[in-house]
C-alpha cells in the first residue's frame, strides 16, 4: 500500500501523489514537510528561492523542538514523570508542548500575554493546557520579560514542575536537526539560508546541519522593527514569532552573514502577495522572511541556490494579517510593494522604522563580557 502512487489526468499540473507513512501517535505527524518554490512577484521572473514549508506541522514549525526538548529532559531525569510543564510563549511553542505533553504525559501550563489569539487559546484549551496571562509588560523586557517572571512565579509554587526554557536551551537548537536534513534531502546542496530569528533555535540549529554540507553557506537573520537581538532598541512590536526585547543565548550571532529588519505592513504586503499567487503562506514570520529571500534572489548571482524556512499558516492570523479592518486601523495597508531595503553600516548607527539591511553583526553576550573584564 505504502508505494501506490495516485495518478490525476493527463495535462494536470500535479502527476502524482506519494502519500506520507501511517502515522501510529500525533508524534508521527511531525516533520517530512514539504517545499514549494515560490518566484514573482516576491522574486523576479524566472529567479526564486524554496520555501520550507514548517505549517504543514500540527501545530507548526516549533513541534520539533518541543518534543525534543521534553524528551531529552526526561532522559536526563530533569522532568519528572507527571510533572507540570511551565514555559513562556506568544504562541507557536505552545501549541508543540501542548502536543509533546500529550505524547509524553505531562500536564502544561504556557504563560502568554494579551496579544495571543483567540484561535491559538481556544485550541490550546481544548489539547487540555492550561493559560495562564500575564497583564503589563516588564517596564524594559516588554511582555517576554512578563511572561518569564510569570514563569519563575509558577515554578516557585511548584517545586516539581520543569521549565523548557527555550530562549536559553540547547536543545531548543538541537530539536532542528531533522529540519536541516530534511533540507538536504529534498534539496541538496545550498548557498543562502534565510530565517527569522526570535529564540534562535532554528536559525542556529538548521545552520549548523546545512554547514555540515557547506561549510560557505551564507546566513540572513530577519527581525522585526523594534526588536533588540540585533543592537537595535526594543520597543512595542505588532510581530509576533520573531523578535525579542532580550537576548536569547541560543542566538548564534557569529553563524550570521547579515541581518535584515521588517516593518509589519512590508511583512503584510508579503504575505498577502505569497497568498494570492503561490497559494503558500503563513504569519508574520512568513511574510517577513519571504520579502528577504525574495530580494537574495533578485541580488545574488543567477544560479544561487536560496532556501527560506515558512514557520507556520495562515490560520491563526485571519483576524490581523488577512482581516482589513485590523491591518487599515494599524496603518499596514498603505506601503508600496517594498523593492529594496535601506542598508547601514552598523545596528546602533540609526533605529530603523523600515526594511533595513546591516553586514555588520554584534554579539551583545561579548559586549556585555568584554565590558564586564573592563570593570
Amino acid at each position: 500500500m505504502n508505494n501506490v502512487a495516485f495518478r490525476v489526468p493527463a495535462g494536470d499540473t500535479v502527476k502524482t501523489f506519494a502519500p506520507p507513512a501511517p502515522a501510529r501517535g500525533s508524534s508521527g505527524l511531525v516533520g517530512n514537510t514539504p517545499v514549494v518554490w515560490v518566484g514573482a512577484p516576491l522574486a523576479p521572473p524566472g529567479r526564486g528561492f524554496w520555501a520550507k514549508l514548517e505549517g504543514f506541522n500540527p501545530g507548526g514549525m516549533k513541534d520539533r523542538p518541543a518534543l525534543h526538548m521534553v524528551c531529552r529532559a526526561k532522559q536526563r531525569g530533569d522532568l519528572a514523570p507527571g510533572a507540570r510543564i511551565i514555559e513562556s510563549t506568544s504562541g507557536t511553542l505552545g501549541l508543540g508542548l501542548a502536543l509533546a505533553g500529550m505524547v509524553y504525559h505531562h500536564p502544561v501550563t504556557v504563560v502568554t500575554d494579551p496579544g495571543l489569539e483567540p484561535i491559538v487559546a481556544r485550541l490550546l484549551a481544548a489539547y487540555g493546557t492550561r493559560v495562564d496571562l500575564v497583564t503589563e509588560p516588564h517596564p524594559s523586557g516588554g511582555w517576554q520579560q512578563a511572561r518569564r517572571d510569570r514563569v519563575s512565579e509558577l515554578l516557585e509554587n511548584d517545586p516539581g514542575a520543569w521549565c523548557p526554557d527555550q530562549y536559553n536551551n540547547p536543545d531548543n537548537v538541537e530539536g532542528y536537526e531533522s529540519l536541516g536534513l530534511e533540507l538536504m534531502q529534498q534539496l541538496g546542496r545550498m548557498d543562502v539560508l534565510v530565517c527569522a530569528v526570535g529564540t534562535g533555535g532554528h536559525s542556529a540549529g538548521v545552520a549548523r546541519v546545512l554547514r555540515r554540507f557547506n561549510p560557505a553557506l551564507r546566513l540572513i537573520g530577519v527581525d522585526t522593527i523594534s526588536s533588540t537581538i540585533f543592537g537595535q532598541p526594543a520597543g512595542p512590536r505588532v510581530m509576533r514569532g520573531l523578535g525579542s526585547s532580550i537576548f536569547p543565548r541560543n542566538v548564534d550571532y557569529p553563524a550570521f552573514d547579515e541581518v535584515h529588519w521588517v516593518a509589519p505592513s512590508e511583512a503584510v504586503w508579503a504575505c498577502r502577495a505569497l497568498a494570492g499567487t503561490h497559494y503558500a503562506t503563513g504569519g508574520w514570520s512568513v511574510g517577513a522572511v519571504a520579502l528577504v529571500a525574495g530580494w537574495a534572489a533578485r541580488t545574488l548571482s543567477e544560479g544561487t541556490r536560496i532556501a527560506a524556512v515558512f514557520p507556520d499558516g495562515p490560520q491563526r492570523y485571519f483576524d490581523t494579517i488577512y482581516n482589513d479592518t485590523y491591518c487599515a486601523e494599524h496603518g499596514l495597508l498603505d506601503t508600496d510593494p517594498p523593492i529594496e531595503p535601506a542598508l547601514i553600516a552598523h545596528p546602533a548607527e540609526t533605529v530603523v522604522r523600515s526594511w533595513t539591511r546591516c553586514t555588520t553583526i554584534v554579539d551583545p553576550h561579548a559586549v556585555n563580557r568584554a565590558g564586564e573584564k573592563a570593570s
